[in-house]
């Protein structure tokens, strides 16, 4: 009895949580349909540290969390920079 009890309230953590990951996700996969690379990066960033919480609570394996982030960065990074603006220092 007790020990269903506890299972469903780290259900309800777990569902929280993960619930949470994948809204950041959601950002960046909507930031880098958009073709905004700050903006991608930005979310990604948010993504990374969400990710990584959720590995170290052991809502997701370290594995999946380290696969999840690596797909992210890599769409990320394939983002063409925006050359019409001119860049911040140069100019």
């Amino acid at each position: 009895m007790k020990r269903a009890r506890q299972a469903e309230k780290g259900n309800l953590s777990n569902k929280s949580v993960k619930s949470s990951v994948k809204t950041v996700v959601k950002k960046v996969e909507t930031a880098l349909t958009a073709n905004s690379r700050e903006e991608a990066q930005n979310a990604l960033h948010q993504a990374v540290k969400a990710i990584g919480k959720a590995a170290s609570k052991g809502v997701m394996h370290k594995n999946t969390a380290a696969r999840n982030v690596s797909r992210l960065t890599k769409k990320v990074n394939a983002l063409k920079p925006q050359s019409d603006l001119p860049a911040t220092g140069e100019a």
